[in-house]
């Protein structure tokens, strides 16, 4: 079984309607959704907004159900000089947490200045970032693009910030930039990421760029063509997973 988590409806909704559902379960406030997407058995949830919510529901699901891997998917902000576009896929190399540390006087700090782990597991410490599963990356990467079509957005793959405060500045993102050479921003993955870490699973990250991250302007976003286009990629890469 492999475990899908977004954070809205919004970016499941394509899946559901290829998923042939088995059964469903109740833990709390989360529903859980168990079945097939073409010859793959899935766990679905659209666990909620944010850290919390996505922590709690990658708990649920890897402690419940025991999945092979852990896919969080969903729409996200592309830094301005990362390349990518409205509509282009992006795939974590790394989540890296980045406003977990402390605001000093000669700026922001991360957990590695205070010297304390976000995580810290019998074969690392993790600080700053976690990476990806090096294998289950080059396999999803080399499936999508097996499977892209002329005129679709292209495959970009590079470091992910997680925030609890979305960037609306041009200024904030060109610090952010600077900080941490970033691909693109979310609400969820670092969150996500340590709870597969935690539990030896490994993890995934797709994400359809809605916008560039800048002076907010929602008139410039296209959240239905990424939710769709990071859609299509976990399709495509559960057609390509026993390849």
């Amino acid at each position: 079984m492999i475990a899908l988590l977004c954070s809205v409806q919004a970016e499941a909704d394509r899946l559901l309607t290829s998923m042939d559902v088995i059964k469903s379960t109740m833990l709390g406030s989360k529903l859980l959704i168990e079945g097939t997407i073409g010859t793959q058995r899935v766990l679905l949830c659209v666990g909620g907004m944010g850290k919390v919510n996505a922590a709690h529901t990658a708990t649920l699901m890897l402690a419940r159900f025991d999945p092979v891997a852990l896919v969080v998917f969903g729409i996200g902000g592309a830094y301005p000089s990362s390349g990518a576009r409205i509509g282009d896929i992006a795939i974590a190399q790394e989540e890296i947490a980045g406003d977990e540390g402390v605001l000093t006087r000669e700026g922001f700090k991360d957990a590695g200045y205070i010297g304390i782990p976000l995580l810290k597991t019998a074969a690392s410490q993790v600080y700053v970032a976690y990476s990806a599963s090096e294998p289950l990356v080059n396999r999803s990467v080399q499936s999508l693009s097996a499977r892209r079509k002329p005129g679709q957005g292209k495959i970009n793959i590079g470091s992910f910030v997680t925030l609890s405060t979305c960037t609306g500045t041009t200024a904030r993102a060109q610090e952010l930039e600077t900080r941490y050479h970033g691909l693109c921003e979310n609400m969820e993955g670092a969150a996500v990421a340590h709870v597969a870490v935690m539990h030896g699973v490994p993890w995934l990250e797709v994400r359809g760029i809605s916008n560039i991250v800048e002076d907010r302007d929602l008139k410039k976003w296209d959240i239905p063509k990424a939710a769709g286009a990071a859609q299509q990629a976990v399709q495509h890469i559960l057609e390509g997973w026993g390849e």
